[in-house]
């Protein structure tokens, strides 16, 4: 697989207080089956990306954090009321978004009503957002203080 560039890492932010450890952290993320892979770099395919979750999962449960997986797929209604649904079931303090919902452009409305139901559902939630599923404990490590 190509090497990409990545950037570099965005520390903690300062613009809000830390979130405590044991804050439940719903992860919503695409589906593998969802997604067009031919756009994607050689050797990335639905098996790869699967993997590539599952071992981001098993980070986030070794690094500690109360992680909730939640895939969609892409469809709005659909993806919706899944992340609704989770809501309803459990309370969560952090919401992390994947880069697959985020960064493709066919996904903007996808994205735009993941952000609206969460805020509707679990006011006060904090999102914060991943650039892969390597980068999942970066992204919570910069909400919820260890």
């Amino acid at each position: 697989m190509p090497r990409t560039e990545r950037a570099p890492s965005m520390g903690r932010p300062t613009t809000s207080t830390a979130l405590p450890v044991g804050t439940k952290v719903l992860s919503i993320g695409l589906h593998p089956s969802a997604l067009d892979y031919s756009w994607m770099p050689d050797g990335v395919d639905e098996s790869v990306l699967t993997a590539r979750i599952g071992a981001a999962n098993a980070a986030l449960r070794d690094a500690g954090f109360d992680a909730v997986p939640c895939l969609i797929d892409n469809s709005p209604d659909s993806a919706e009321a899944t992340v609704r649904e989770q809501l309803r079931q459990q309370t969560f303090g952090l919401a992390m978004i994947g880069g697959g919902v985020r960064m493709l452009p066919e996904n903007t409305l996808l994205f735009e009503r993941l952000v609206n139901v969460l805020t509707e559902e679990a006011p006060g939630i904090r999102l914060c957002f991943n650039t892969s599923p390597e980068d999942t404990v970066e992204a919570l490590r910069r909400w919820i203080q260890a």
